[in-house]
């Protein structure tokens, strides 16, 4: 496996999966809102195209796609990236918002990997990954517009690796930790607790090759994955728990 193209990569756990899968000797595209924050690993590394694509737009991402096969020959994996979070009880959540969330979480993912397929189809391989969270397998508080959509990937994964798995091309899910990125910053949630993102983003690039349906950055984050999974209701309630009782504490201070 060698070309992949990943959605969502400009900054956070994205930018390090992308540093190193270029110091992997992968060729890498990078569909980006705003490519700005790549422009030093661009000059550093042909093997890098970044192409500005909102991926809301399934042509848009259909064009990206097509230019990254031209450029590297092929598209052996595509990773989901992009997202979009917001931190607001369902009472002040309005419509839009759930249906944007699903546009850039779901629908992206559903963009993308309709775009590759053809491609992975051709030429009987292919992978295809959607960055999850935990919060898509167990609940949390006042996140239901970005964990539904989460849980939604979850099960389009599910549907299309059992649908193409006679054409050599499989799908995975991306299971990173609580990290240290801009959109977790209104979790009222200490720092230390949270993983950098770039050991995150390295181990993922480091376990892309993984065969297994759910991926992890380490062994550690892989059992508590697990656990959500095991005990999806009792985990939700705990996290949200825990979370509440710290923004107390904090606003006491």
């Amino acid at each position: 496996m060698k070309n992949v193209i990943i959605t969502g990569a400009a900054q956070g756990i994205g930018y390090f999966l992308v540093k190193q899968l270029l110091t992997d000797k992968y060729n890498v595209t990078v569909l980006d809102l705003d490519g700005g924050n790549l422009g030093a690993l661009s000059k550093e590394w042909p093997s890098l195209l970044t192409l500005v694509c909102d991926v809301r737009d399934s042509n848009r991402i259909k064009e990206c796609v097509e230019e990254s096969v031209l450029k590297f020959g092929s598209v052996d994996c595509a990773i989901h990236n992009a997202c979009r979070c917001t931190f607001e009880s369902m009472n002040n959540t309005d419509d839009a918002t759930y249906r944007d969330i699903f546009d850039v979480n779901y629908f992206g993912a559903l963009y993308l990997a309709q775009a590759v397929l053809p491609y992975m189809k051709k030429q009987k391989s292919g992978k295809v990954i959607f960055t999850s969270s935990g919060v898509g397998v167990m609940g949390f508080i006042n996140i239901s517009p970005y964990a539904s959509s989460k849980g939604a990937i979850e099960s389009l994964a599910k549907c299309l690796n059992i649908e193409y798995q006679n054409d050599g091309i499989s799908f995975h899910i991306f299971h990173p930790p609580l990290t240290r990125t801009k959109s977790a910053e209104p979790l009222p949630i200490p720092k230390e607790f949270m993983v950098p993102p770039e050991k995150v983003g390295v181990g993922l690039a480091k376990h892309i090759n993984k065969k297994s349906f759910i991926i992890c950055h380490s062994a550690g984050q892989k059992l508590q994955t697990l656990a959500c999974y095991m005990f999806p209701i009792k985990m939700g309630r705990l996290m949200s728990k825990m979370t509440a009782n710290y923004g107390k504490q904090s606003e006491l201070k």
